[in-house]
């Protein structure tokens, strides 16, 4: 049973979720929250799994109470496809985004596919998302990928290039197996948590360089 907890100050929005989500046998919505703050308080009690959360609301906001939390995976929600608030929680250690109109097949695929430890937000979307709020958003100098080996630096570039395991694995013609190894130790050393981060660390790095936009 995936556990979920829905955070939105808009109580209407999360009876909707809640209906769609009670509807299925694998998955359970243990608590609600209107904000950030609460959504914290209600983690220290509470058992959840994944966590959909709303980007703009008073009090805490998204971005922060996603920087605050250890252990559920954070699936974010927003209303506009290129929402820099979503960018940023991204960067804070979501696993994704979604738009709040999502279809409700493409909510549950997305949810149980974080669940599975996977990032929602596929690496081209991320990497548009780059393109037009990196040079917004200030940022920690990354940290620097000298402790990689070869290997392991052939994976993180291929994943911020939109690689799946499997594409890569045929790539480097080696075992699937062997590249998700590959890929949790490049997450370790990093101190990243998920694909998403890998193609925010790869840009802020410098180790991808966006594409020129062509004039208009």
């Amino acid at each position: 049973m995936i556990r979920v907890m829905l955070v939105d100050d808009q109580e209407l929005l999360r009876a909707g979720f809640r209906m769609v989500l009670g509807a299925q046998p694998d998955i359970e919505v243990v608590a609600e929250a209107g904000d950030g703050a609460a959504a914290l308080e209600l983690l220290a009690t509470t058992e959840v799994d994944v966590v959909l959360m709303d980007v703009r609301m008073p009090g805490m906001d998204g971005v922060e109470a996603t920087r605050r939390i250890d252990g559920p995976k954070v699936l974010i929600l927003t209303t506009f496809d290129l929402d820099e608030y979503a960018f940023a929680a991204v960067k804070a250690g979501a696993a994704g985004f979604l738009l709040k109109d999502v279809p409700p097949d493409d909510l549950l695929s997305a949810i149980r596919h974080v669940h599975a430890g996977d990032a929602v937000v596929a690496p081209t979307t991320l990497r548009r998302m780059l393109d037009r709020f990196a040079a917004q958003l200030p940022s920690p100098e990354p940290v620097a990928a000298a402790e990689l080996t070869p290997r392991e630096r052939e994976v993180l570039l291929s994943v911020a290039r939109g690689l799946s395991n499997a594409e890569i694995a045929a790539r480097l013609e080696v075992a699937e197996a062997t590249v998700k190894t590959h890929l949790g130790r490049v997450l370790a050393k990093l101190g990243l948590r998920d694909r998403a981060q890998v193609v925010v660390y790869a840009y802020e790095a410098g180790l991808i360089v966006p594409a020129p936009r062509p004039k208009v």
